[in-house]
């Protein structure tokens, strides 16, 4: 993304052990087969400064995916390394502008209104679809009832062709560049 390029912005939410790094690394890595620029931004939400392996593993896992920058940030530290007392979501996102970028890929952030894929392990994750805005599709682990179903696109955790290609047609619709 150049200085006043548009770039496309899509998060990836659930609670831990959902699927949420496995599913940032899939699109990181087909978008850069559509010969797109990805990034991604993580938020360390488990506390404490991403100062160590187990804490930056997912962004660099992002990177080895194809990601051309990636970071995570956590207690007023952005892992690509700098120091602040906080760094909003907004703030990263123009860090980012000076990379060229084609889209961004948020894990985590969940109250952040950018368009959202929920992930869902269990019935006590549900409660995520009535608290988070903008909400574009649900990943499931379980069977969801059909009210959920009328609510939004839902997935299963299987039909990962089927939610791959999805959630890349959305980005095609609000992307300047066209994929490949």
């Amino acid at each position: 993304m150049a200085m006043g390029q548009h770039c496309s912005i899509l998060q990836i939410v659930g609670y831990q052990n959902s699927g949420k790094t496995t599913l940032m690394e899939k699109l990181i890595s087909r978008v850069g087969q559509k010969g797109l620029k990805a990034a991604s931004i993580k938020h360390h939400g488990h506390g404490g400064v991403p100062n160590d392996v187990s804490s930056t593993k997912d962004s660099i896992l992002h990177f080895k995916a194809g990601a051309i920058v990636s970071s995570v940030m956590g207690e007023g530290v952005l892992q690509l390394s700098a120091r602040v007392d906080d760094w909003s979501l907004e703030e990263i996102i123009k860090l980012y502008s000076f990379f060229s970028i084609d889209v961004i890929f948020v894990e985590g952030y969940k109250r952040e209104y950018y368009p959202k894929v929920v992930l869902i392990r269990d019935e006590t994750d549900l409660q995520l679809l009535s608290s988070l805005p903008n909400i574009k599709c649900v990943i499931s682990h379980i069977k969801l009832d059909k009210d959920i179903n009328n609510n939004y696109q839902v997935f299963q955790l299987n039909e990962e062709e089927l939610y791959i290609d999805f959630l890349i047609e959305e980005l095609v619709k609000t992307s300047d560049r066209k994929f490949v």
